[in-house]
């Protein structure tokens, strides 16, 4: 069996598919042949600066077919794949780059200040424009598939960014794992807004390029509803991945407006979906089934994914190939079947360890996820919540996703997020930020509804209405931020 090699992959991909239209961005569509010679002379000019094979290179840029060319390029050469969300502040991008001991920062001209304010006093080269760099041909650089590929930053929500290690090996087993399971022939044109810098976007936009058929995606350089449903309609797309809160935007937009009849599937992940958003979007796009699947950084990106066809509202799906799922108690011992328990996982695309050499496994070497799931009878996974973000008000354990979940249905509410408030008496508080429809909704109203519909451990005794649910960079939740805020009394 050939060795694994993600720039090889993409090497055998460009001699299987040929040339044909790959990308669709900045109103223009660029060719599989094109990104692939780009790739490969820029994968020189980074040789040419000194780049050498292990070494890390930040790429930070917005969406655009440049970040695509610069992770080839610095496979092609050896290094490693450093991504960093282009939202986050000069002193988080500091931390990054020194942690990862990066030895060059691949940006664009309009994120330059922020880039020149993080590294002060460092003395490394900013790469703005990838053309004068991209030079004659060269080689590609022997690295094996336990080599380290790519450097990904975790979200900080809970303290500062980690970086997670993954290797050739474990990229290419995520990507592999999600073309086997959603697949399907003929679908073959997409939309994405996701980051590119996280694994969720790397994972259904870069990935190994092992695809059965070419496929054409039209990239986004950020989320925007309005944008997203006109990119849908002209290019006829076919299927989409997307986060939750993405699906919620598209909710408040005219979507009979548009002819979305050539959407067949919508893969979402990330973060847990609210059923009654889904319910709601096929039926007001009925020719869509939602698929949703599960996975973190440490896994690049998948652990289950929803089979085409094989949707079963409430889960995030199967297994994907090859990756194995188990729940654990507290003291890791296993829970009984229909208990919740913390998801641990194995396979070949769960990392080793983390940058810093710290791992999060238990005795027996499988990653501990952080999230609390349970099994239906036919190998189903529902996600409860994160494990820390459990509430734990008089004793009982309150999860916010039940919360959520219940008040989303309530028909003034376009939006819920839900965190626990310090309580002397009880230990914590249930408290829920909602987003509303009608300015004569109160909070008591809402109180008086989650009364109905929530048992009495469960209520949140205190809700308040936002413009809007704050969200992380990725399109998840900020809970972080929820917590500082109930805490302090803002």
């Amino acid at each position: 069996m050939d060795v694994v090699n993600l720039a090889r992959l993409f090497e055998t991909a460009r001699e299987r598919h040929g040339d044909y239209p790959a990308i669709r961005a900045a109103d223009r569509w660029y060719s599989s042949g094109e990104l692939f010679d780009r790739a490969v002379r820029f994968s020189a000019g980074l040789r040419a600066l000194g780049v050498k094979p292990g070494d890390r290179v930040v790429v930070f840029m917005a969406n655009c077919p440049e970040v695509v060319i610069s992770y080839h390029a610095i496979w092609r050469a050896g290094a490693v794949v450093t991504p960093i969300v282009f939202l986050v502040t000069p002193a988080e991008l500091r931390h990054m780059v020194d942690d990862s001991g990066a030895v060059a920062v691949i940006t664009t001209a309009e994120l330059v200040p922020k880039v020149t304010a993080a590294l002060t006093g460092l003395d490394l080269p900013v790469i703005v424009d990838l053309a004068p760099h991209e030079t004659t041909p060269g080689p590609l650089a022997d690295r094996g598939e336990d080599e380290l590929a790519a450097l990904l930053y975790t979200g900080g929500t809970t303290g500062r960014s980690k970086g997670v290690a993954l290797t050739h090996a474990n990229i290419d087993a995520a990507s592999s794992a999600s073309r086997q399971v959603s697949f399907v022939p003929g679908i073959s044109r997409s939309v994405t807004a996701l980051p590119l810098s996280h694994s969720y976007g790397m994972l259904v936009t870069v990935g190994t390029q092992q695809i059965p058929e070419p496929e054409s995606t039209v990239l986004l350089r950020f989320f925007d509803a309005p944008a997203w449903l006109r990119v849908a309609e002209q290019h006829r797309v076919q299927q989409a991945a997307v986060v939750p809160s993405m699906l919620a935007m598209l909710l408040a937009e005219p979507l009979e407006d548009f002819d979305l009849s050539s959407l067949r599937n919508v893969f979402s992940g990330a973060a847990p979906l609210p059923r009654a958003v889904a319910e709601e979007f096929t039926r007001r796009v009925p020719s869509v089934q939602i698929l949703e699947g599960y996975g973190c950084t440490e896994t690049a990106g998948i652990l289950t994914s929803t089979p085409p066809g094989r949707a079963r509202p409430g889960t995030v799906g199967l297994p994907v190939p090859g990756v194995s799922l188990r729940l654990v108690d507290f003291d890791d011992s296993p829970v009984p079947p229909g208990e919740p328990g913390e998801i641990v996982a194995s396979g070949p695309n769960v990392m080793s360890a983390y940058w810093d050499g710290t791992r999060d496994f238990t005795p027996d070497g499988w990653l501990r996820t952080g999230d609390v799931g349970t099994f239906d009878d036919d190998g189903y996974l529902s996600i409860i919540d994160r494990k820390k973000d459990v509430i734990i008000r008089g004793g009982y354990n309150v999860y916010p996703r039940d919360v959520e979940e219940a008040l989303i249905r309530h028909p003034a509410v376009t939006g819920c997020a839900v965190v626990g408030r310090p309580d002397n008496r009880l230990g914590e508080e249930v408290v829920a930020m909602v987003t509303v429809s009608s300015p004569l909704t109160t909070p008591e109203d809402l109180i008086e509804y989650a009364k109905t519909v929530l048992s009495a451990n469960k209520y949140p005794r205190e809700i308040r209405i936002v413009e809007a649910i704050p969200l992380t960079s990725v399109g998840k939740v900020d809970r972080k931020r929820l917590r500082a805020g109930v805490t302090s009394g803002s």
